[in-house]
């Protein structure tokens, strides 16, 4: 049966637009963007099948173009859609990053890395440097490395930290792996950034593990 044809208190977008967006599961909110089914299949089917073809939400975030648009119901237009949706999320969320002090807005920040890395077939480290009341100079992509490895250089990053002027830092990486554990390599490598930066005077607030869904943070965790 077409959504159409469903009771319009159980049609997506119409929970949606009466009850809000959080009430609706990612297949319905995907059935939502997608708009229409092809014959035989409904919208939800279709977004059911996409979410489990790829192993939910993220891995179809993740997923290359060519296996999207093999997707029915997906092809070009759509592909370039989601991208669009996504990329106004992470800037959306990076203004509210940008506005506040960082830390009195943690969550804020890792939803934003989430958006950022999580999608990464690769890993990357980037670091957010802020000025003296925890404010968002600049982010930037530092290393790009293998899915298992990347090589961090204190001193480029100390220069880096200097160029911006900054008076603290935020380190990020993700794990292409989906987890988000730090490895021992991680740790001594934050506490030897935390050491280098210390004689510039520059503050590592934290370093969050990006993986799929979740993150891990070493200052939760009291490892810095």
């Amino acid at each position: 049966m077409a959504i159409k044809d469903w009771p319009e208190s159980e049609r997506p977008r119409e929970r949606l637009l009466a009850h809000g967006p959080k009430v609706l599961t990612e297949a319905e909110l995907l059935a939502v963007f997608l708009r229409t089914g092809v014959p035989g299949r409904s919208v939800l089917e279709l977004a059911r099948g996409a979410l489990e073809r790829f192993g939910g939400l993220n891995g179809l975030i993740a997923a290359p173009r060519a296996e999207v648009e093999k997707l029915d119901g997906f092809g070009p237009a759509k592909y370039a859609q989601l991208q669009a949706v996504l990329e106004l999320a992470r800037r959306a969320l990076h203004e509210d990053v940008k506005r506040e002090t960082l830390l009195n807005s943690p969550q804020k920040v890792r939803d934003y890395l989430r958006l950022a890395l999580a999608h990464l077939p690769h890993e990357v480290f980037v670091a957010l440097f802020l000025d003296a009341q925890n404010r968002l100079i600049a982010q930037d992509e530092l290393f790009r490395g293998t899915l298992t490895q990347t090589s961090v250089y204190p001193r480029e990053i100390v220069k880096q930290a200097l160029r911006h002027n900054a008076g603290a830092v935020i380190f990020a990486h993700n794990h292409p792996s989906g987890v988000a554990e730090p490895s021992r390599a991680d740790e001594l490598l934050t506490l030897t950034l935390k050491s280098a930066l210390e004689l510039v005077d520059v503050r590592v607030l934290d370093h969050i593990v990006v993986a799929g869904s979740t993150s891990m943070s070493f200052a939760e965790r009291g490892l810095l």
